[in-house]
């Protein structure tokens, strides 16, 4: 039995009124982690806290499939999630979701309700009463009625007049202001984080202790200062206009008052990034605070959140000052902050990688027309600058550092496939004929750690200076950002400037080379690197980690509960370094050494030494691995320790090859779409014609619930579609699922969805019916 984690990353675009469609999309996704969820507990022998929905059960007998006939054990999860606009909006709510067990489906009635023009329209900007602007009307019906008119050529002519009449009341509101009311969006973002908050929960969609990024862009209008560093001259400060507003969590099952943002700050989040220019106002934060205030929810991490997410603006004292608009403008394909986060993710099994992008109309018309007969005319031009190139630039340049992380993950893992027989043979040699071997106890591991750190520098002679190299400017790189982190807003302090002082002061102390391996003056350094590096830690056991899920040979006497237990026991070792990554996992405050750092950076490695205390924990760490090693079978025992004790040799040749990047994730990333382009199951070839909200440049599901719940429903079928074909793809093509395979998994989640909404969507009484006769012809 093979065991695997499809692990997505969720890239969410932006499309303006197509957010609905988006949502449908984004909570089908949300279904395959629920049904994954409910196939993993019982797998472990724990009852589901509630018993899966229609849909939900296709996904999870699709599992079940790969796992009686194929021989795969699939876990499906989202773990990084990226948007912009529309896209940021719906990546807000599903990492909401995914992190804490909260329900998307109170999420659904308010899409369905509130995404309407007529709700969003500020109540100061609507016309009081038909005679308001009386003298635009015959303005008005001009612009909706004469021949092709925008209504004409881009809405369907049944809901025409439902499109004039809102429009007219758009139009005659309030002008050379944002008709959308910017307080009103905050609400209704805040309502919608409320009700997922009060419906029934269930558990959270990761496993226990894996992480979860989420990254919307928001746009800063009036831009802040970002410090360059060149030759001459030495500072050049520039303005950024960039905004990329983070959160990242990591659930423990123990603490349940973990979370991913409190509700003003995912608020603030999904309000920047959707601040679509002309509609809504720009986002201040004054808007926020007026929410927090009238809904009474407590903001105690305020000024925390608005550092970190802004930190030149805080140290300006320039937060008043604010404007965040829609983070489409800049970036609408935020693929380079999920990207961001991609390193340094933990493995605990198989992993197949995925970059799973939601474009809802990659059919758009392009800037570029090269077989145009004239050149473009002076306002397409104006607006194409302004808006449409930002939005539509390619992702090409993305793709490209995806395929080259790959090749590199594909380098390691062959370097490391090659390099086990010999350094197994040396470690063999070192320790095999060692009596005490099969009785280790947390002295002995001591021992043989401290000797087979010796053997490494020995064997690998002259080499070792480099990887020692490697490895101290690692140390005091992660060493300046933790300063960052701890210290308080202050202008001009940064982590290449830290580190930069850092190097000097350890120079002068000379802790800086390893002059002679084996004489006095190469001690400094190593007391250096016994008291600091924790990231050498964290890769010896994800190195062990590794080798007992991904990278083992059957051997006789050893079962999968073994290899799981061990690898339980092994996470659990890595969780105590884990914990003591960032600065507010720290018992001891460095906020005072971190702010005088440039001054004496003597007293803030004092600091840090003492509040990770590495030596102590590695003694705790031999107690538990002697605990582990105990209840193993020998086979299993004797490699995990040989492996543990072999990880310098490992590490001695691999850190310089890979610039003191370690990878987690040992296979290649893959990229995919979900698009109506994409799915042709219901309707071949004709897939991207039935969303409606494209109509009216994409604003036109604001201006009708039938849009609404057409896209909807066509973003719940569509995701269901791509979701079914990324879980048929983790299998190899010896056992592949046959078309027709595929195809009856995807028909019956067409139905099952089809039966969940046909009682919620009743504007369009032939929606469902329709759709559900084109599903029961398929063959």
């Amino acid at each position: 039995m093979r065991h695997k984690e499809l692990r997505i990353a969720l890239v969410c675009y932006g499309g303006i009124s197509l957010a609905v469609y988006m949502h449908g999309v984004t909570k089908e996704i949300w279904k395959v982690l629920r049904a994954s969820r409910v196939f993993w507990n019982e797998a472990d022998g724990q009852s589901a806290t509630e018993p899966p929905g229609p849909s939900e059960a296709v996904y999870l007998s699709l599992l079940q499939k790969l796992e009686t006939d194929k021989r795969l054990k699939l876990r499906v999860l989202v773990d990084i999630l990226a948007g912009a606009s529309a896209g940021g909006i719906n990546g807000v709510f599903l990492a909401q979701a995914i992190h804490s067990g909260q329900s998307l489906e109170p999420l659904t009635g308010m899409w369905l309700e509130c995404a309407d023009v007529d709700v969003l329209l500020d109540p100061d900007a609507r016309p009081w009463s038909k005679a308001a602007k009386f003298w635009a009307a015959p303005i008005v019906s001009a612009l909706l009625h004469r021949p092709g008119n925008a209504v004409n050529a881009s809405v369907a002519p049944e809901t025409r007049e439902e499109v004039r009449e809102k429009l007219s009341r758009l139009i005659r509101s309030r002008w050379f202001e944002p008709p959308f009311s910017g307080i009103g969006f905050s609400r209704l973002l805040c309502r919608a984080l409320t009700a997922m908050a009060a419906a029934p929960a269930g558990a959270p969609l990761l496993p226990d202790r894996h992480p979860i990024d989420l990254s919307v862009t928001a746009t800063d209008f009036k831009g802040h200062a970002q410090t360059l560093r060149l030759h001459s001259p030495g500072i050049v400060v520039e303005s950024e206009h960039r905004l990329p507003i983070r959160f990242t969590a990591r659930h423990r099952r123990a603490d349940t008052a973990d979370q991913l943002g409190t509700i003003p700050e995912l608020v603030f989040a999904a309000r920047a990034t959707a601040s679509f220019p002309g509609a809504f106002p720009p986002l201040e934060i004054a808007e926020i605070d007026r929410l927090t205030a009238e809904a009474a929810i407590p903001w105690p991490q305020r000024d925390g959140f608005l550092q970190r997410i802004m930190p030149e603006h805080a140290r300006a004292d320039a937060l008043a000052s604010v404007a965040l608009i829609d983070g489409s403008v800049l970036v609408n394909a935020p693929f380079s902050d999920a990207m961001s986060v991609l390193r340094n993710r933990p493995a605990a099994r198989e992993v197949d990688r995925r970059f799973v992008y939601i474009d809802p109309t990659p059919e758009r018309g392009r800037n570029a027309q090269p077989t145009a007969a004239r050149a473009p005319g002076f306002f397409p031009v104006i607006f194409g600058s302004l808006s449409g190139i930002p939005r539509e630039q390619p992702i090409r340049d993305n793709l490209e550092v995806l395929e080259r992380r790959s090749r590199e993950v594909a380098r390691l893992r062959s370097i490391l496939e090659a390099l086990r027989p010999d350094v197994d043979a040396a470690v063999e040699r070192l320790f095999g004929g060692a009596f005490f071997l099969d009785w280790p106890t947390p002295r002995r591991i001591a021992a043989w750690r401290a000797r087979a750190q010796q053997q490494a520098w020995e064997q690998a002679g002259f080499a070792y200076q480099g990887y020692a190299q490697v490895k101290f400017s690692g140390v005091v790189s992660a060493l300046a950002r933790l300063a960052f982190e701890a210290a308080p807003p202050h202008d001009g302090l940064n982590p290449e400037g830290i580190a930069q002082r850092l190097h000097a002061w350890l120079a002068a102390s000379g802790l800086d080379r390893l002059r002679d391996l084996k004489g006095p003056s190469s001690a400094g350094m190593a007391a250096f690197l016994r008291a600091h590096d924790l990231d050498f830690r964290i890769r010896r056991l994800r190195l062990l980690a590794r080798r007992v899920t991904q990278d083992w040979e059957d051997e006789p006497g050893v079962t999968d509960a073994d290899r799981d237990e061990a690898r339980e026991r092994i996470y659990a070792m890595l969780a105590v370094y884990l914990a003591l990554e960032p600065a507010a996992g720290l018992a001891i405050d460095l906020t005072a050494p971190a702010s005088s750092v440039m001054d004496d950076p003597g007293a803030f490695l004092d600091q840090v030494a003492a509040a990770r205390a590495l030596v102590e924990h590695d003694a705790e760490i031999d107690a538990r691995l002697c605990e582990a090693l105990a209840i193993m079978p020998p086979p299993l025992r004797r490699r995990v320790l040989l492996t543990f004790l072999g990880f310098p040799f490992y590490d001695t040749a691999t850190l310089p090859l890979f610039r003191g990047e370690g990878f987690n994730e040992f296979d290649p990333v893959k990229v995919d779409r979900i698009s109506p382009q994409d799915c042709n199951a219901i309707r071949p070839g004709k897939a991207a014609e039935a969303l409606r909200g494209t109509e009216f440049y994409n604003f036109g599901a604001f201006f009708s619930r039938a849009y609404r719940e057409n896209d909807y429903l066509w973003g719940r079928l569509q995701g269901a579609e791509r979701m079914i074909d990324l879980i048929a793809s983790t299998l190899d093509p010896v056992h592949a699922l046959s078309a027709a395979e595929t195809m009856a998994f995807k028909k019956a989640a067409f139905l099952a969805i089809l039966e969940e909404e046909e009682g919620n969507l009743r504007t369009d009484p032939a929606l469902v019916a329709g759709i559900r006769g084109e599903v029961e012809a398929m063959g």
